[in-house]
Parts: structure tokens; C-alpha cells; sequence
């Protein structure tokens, strides 16, 4: 497994200390600050490179939502058969190129990351620290002398008995879980179209994902290193914020997120909004003619003759 992960224990050692050597003459070379910042330079230069599976990921999102009625009617027609249901469901997923898979493919590709910059970390908080990739002793070193809000980066949860480091490491597992589920949150009232929760093999999954990936880590955050906690919930938040910014900006269609953008569009233009009341004023006749309903009809007036 190490040789496997050797050439991205080179990349992500030799990303961290570029930007730390970039930072050391403004915050020190053993600062907590720039080692730190190191992470997060990491963890932006990683989500740029991830735009175009993100981009492809919220295409597959809206391709799923759209197949909604026909996934239901295969479910409807093959309730009985379980493998034919799953047969006819891989077939429209082949015919309109498209992977239910899809939504998890920045999380898939940034696992062999966390798990380089976790054993680079970890050799960092051993004792004597070890090094790998590009890091060098003096790297090493330094690295493991550098504090995040006083606990050392390279500490954990389960492996100090320091107040500190237990208390930093507490509040950014509580960062990282919030963050989750406030994204998967955000995406499920304002990024989907409304559903029939009946039935509803995404939305079921979306459920599972709201309540299951902030558990998961809460529970394995304990073993995480104080630098890869800053390295997940510094994701975390860019995630949010490319969702924000998609949902805000370009949301899907029949989305709550849509319809309100659609509103905001028809009173900045001065249209009508799709659903709501039309008043209309009397014309012509109608004016002459009064309230049909009130049985009265509204008596002419006499013009005023010109002098």
C-alpha cells in the first residue's frame, strides 16, 4: 500500500512545504500559522483540480432527477422482480449517460489523498518523527514543533493526554461533522426538486448521506491527526461554498431554489411570477357595465361644458 500511495506522499509533502517555505518569512519557519496554512493551501489547489468532477457530479444530479418518473415506473413494473428491476434501471442509466455513483466522486478521489497527508502527518507526531516524501528531517521537525491554537498539528484525540489538543481537536471534529450535514442539508430543501418521499431511491440516499457521513466522522475523528482534521473541515467549508454558489446561481429546475430565482427575475423585469394572483383593471366596457355582481350599475356621469 505504501508503494502504492509513494508517488502521492511525494505531491502532497512536497505542495505543503512549497507554500511553507512561501509563508516562513512572514510567520516563521516553525509557526503553527504556516504550517497550517500550508494545509489549506492544499486542500484549495486539490478542489480546483476536483472542479471538473464536481461539474460532472451536479450533471449527473440533475440527469437523475430528471429520470425520476421512468425509474418509478421501472420500480412499479418490476415490483416483483428484483434483478429485472435492477437490469432495467443499468439500462436507462447507460441510455442517458448517467451514474447514480456520481454524486460521491470528489469524496472518492480526494480518499487516496486524506490518506497520504494522514500517514505524512502521523510520521510528523511519532517519536523520533519520521519522514516521508519530500520532507526532510529539519521539515519533520519543525513540522511536529508547530501548534494549531496551542495543540501541536500532528497530535490526536486518543493519543495525548493534553487538555488542549483534546479540546482543539473536539471543536474541529464539531466543525467538520456540522459542515457536512449542513451541506447535504442545504442541498436537500433548496438544490432538489420536490419529491414523493414514497418510493424514492435518491431521496432515500440523500437521507442516508445527511445523517450518516456526519456520524461517520465524529466517530473516526478521534484518530485523525489535528493537520487532516484542518485539511476536512477546511473542504468542508469550500464544499458549502461551491454548492452555495451553484444553488444560487444556476440551481435546478423545479428546485425551491429555481422557483425563487425565477421570482426574484419576474419582479426585477416587472413580469408576472408563475402562480401568483393577476389584478387587472376594468377596461371599456367592463367600467361602464360596474360590478356585475353587486346588481348595480354605475350611473354616467355629466361632462362639464367648456366655457
Amino acid at each position: 500500500m505504501g508503494t502504492i500511495l509513494k508517488p502521492l506522499y511525494i505531491a502532497v509533502s512536497w505542495v505543503i512545504t512549497t507554500i511553507h517555505d512561501l509563508l516562513s518569512p512572514a510567520f516563521g519557519k516553525d509557526s503553527g500559522v504556516s504550517w497550517s496554512l500550508s494545509i489549506v493551501g492544499l486542500v484549495i489547489i486539490i478542489r480546483i483540480i476536483l472542479v471538473p468532477l464536481f461539474v460532472k457530479q451536479i450533471k449527473s444530479q440533475r440527469a437523475l432527477t430528471a429520470l425520476q418518473p421512468h425509474m418509478k415506473e421501472i420500480q412499479k413494473k418490476y415490483k416483483d422482480d428484483r434483478q429485472k428491476q435492477s437490469e432495467e434501471m443499468m439500462k436507462l442509466y447507460k441510455e442517458h449517460k448517467t451514474n447514480p455513483l456520481a454524486s460521491c466522486f470528489p469524496i472518492l478521489a480526494q480518499a487516496p489523498i486524506f490518506f497520504a497527508l494522514f500517514t505524512v502527518l502521523n510520521g510528523i507526531g511519532k517519536n523520533p518523527p519520521v519522514k516521508h516524501g519530500v520532507l526532510t528531517q529539519e521539515d519533520v521537525v519543525s513540522a511536529a514543533n508547530a501548534k494549531f491554537f496551542g495543540a501541536p498539528i500532528s497530535d490526536t484525540f486518543l493519543g495525548t493526554n493534553i487538555t488542549t489538543v483534546k479540546i482543539v481537536t473536539v471543536c474541529l471534529i464539531a466543525l467538520m461533522s456540522l459542515t457536512t450535514f449542513t451541506t447535504q442539508r442545504q442541498l436537500m430543501t433548496k438544490g432538489m426538486p420536490k419529491m414523493d418521499s414514497s418510493n424514492n431511491m435518491m431521496l432515500q440516499q440523500q437521507k442516508i448521506m445527511l445523517y450518516a457521513f456526519p456520524l461517520i466522522f465524529a466517530i473516526s475523528g478521534v484518530n485523525f491527526p489535528i493537520g487532516v482534521l484542518i485539511y476536512w473541515s477546511t473542504t468542508n467549508l469550500w464544499t458549502w461554498g461551491q454548492q452555495f454558489y451553484v444553488i444560487k446561481r444556476n440551481p435546478t429546475p423545479g428546485s425551491p431554489a429555481y422557483e425563487e430565482l425565477q421570482k426574484k427575475r419576474a419582479h426585477k423585469e416587472g413580469g408576472v411570477v408563475p402562480g401568483e394572483a393577476i389584478d387587472v383593471a376594468p377596461t371599456g366596457d367592463e367600467a361602464s357595465q360596474g360590478d356585475s355582481t353587486s346588481g348595480q350599475r354605475n350611473q354616467p356621469k355629466k361632462k362639464k361644458k367648456k366655457k
